[in-house]
C-alpha cells in the first residue's frame, strides 16, 4: 500500500498488470476531494472519461451530477473512483482478471480516503467490492456495513439512460444518503 495520493498515482500511471492498458488514452484515476467522509465507486471508464482522464463526464457522469444538484450533494465535496483505471473495450464490464489487477490501487484509495459512506454505483462496483453473492436489484437501496464503513448499493447511471424507471429508485437511494451523512456529519 502507498503511504501518499503522489506514490499511488505515479504506480497506477505505468500500471500494466493487465491487457487494458494497451488501449487505454489516460487512466482515469479519480477525483475530488481526497479527505471526503463520501465517495463514489463506479465500475470503469468510458469513452469521455478515458479522453478526459477524469471519472464520470460523459452522459452517465452528467445525469449524476443533475441528481448531485437536484439533492444538494456537491461533487467537489466528495471522492469519486472506478473499480478499473483504464477502460474496457466497447464500455463492456471490465473482467474478473482486470477488476483483481486494479482492485488494490482502489483499496488504496479508500485507505487514504477514509470515507464514512460509499455508494456503489452497480452491479461490478457491487460484486468487486463486498463480494459475488450480491446482487444489486436485491441489495439496492439497503444499507450494508463492513469495517466501519457503511455501503449504499444502487444503480450505475449508465442504467438509468437504458431503463427510466430507475431514475425514481436511485434517486431516493442518493436522499438516503444525503439523509445519513447529515446525521453522521
Amino acid at each position: 500500500m502507498f503511504e501518499t495520493w503522489e506514490e499511488l498515482e505515479k504506480s497506477i500511471i505505468g500500471c500494466k498488470k493487465c491487457k487494458l492498458c494497451t488501449g487505454r488514452t489516460n487512466i482515469v484515476f479519480g477525483t475530488g476531494n481526497k479527505e471526503a467522509d463520501l465517495m463514489f465507486i463506479g465500475e470503469g471508464p468510458g469513452a469521455d472519461e478515458d479522453r478526459e482522464g477524469e471519472p464520470f463526464v460523459g452522459r452517465a457522469g452528467k445525469l449524476m451530477n443533475m441528481a448531485f444538484n437536484g439533492i444538494g450533494i456537491n461533487r467537489e465535496e466528495v471522492y469519486i473512483a472506478n473499480i478499473v483505471k483504464c477502460r474496457p473495450p466497447s464500455n463492456r464490464n471490465p473482467e474478473a482478471d482486470e477488476a483483481n489487477a486494479c482492485i488494490d490501487y482502489l483499496r488504496n484509495q479508500v485507505m487514504l480516503v477514509k470515507p464514512k459512506v460509499i455508494v456503489l454505483l452497480g452491479s461490478v462496483a457491487l460484486k468487486n467490492i463486498l463480494g459475488n453473492e450480491y446482487g444489486i436489484t436485491a441489495s439496492r437501496g439497503n444499507w450494508l456495513e463492513r469495517k466501519g464503513i457503511l455501503y449504499m448499493p444502487t444503480w450505475h447511471p449508465a442504467a438509468l439512460l437504458r431503463d427510466e424507471n430507475k431514475k425514481i429508485e436511485f434517486w431516493k437511494d442518493l436522499k438516503q444518503v444525503k439523509e445519513k451523512m447529515e446525521n453522521i456529519i
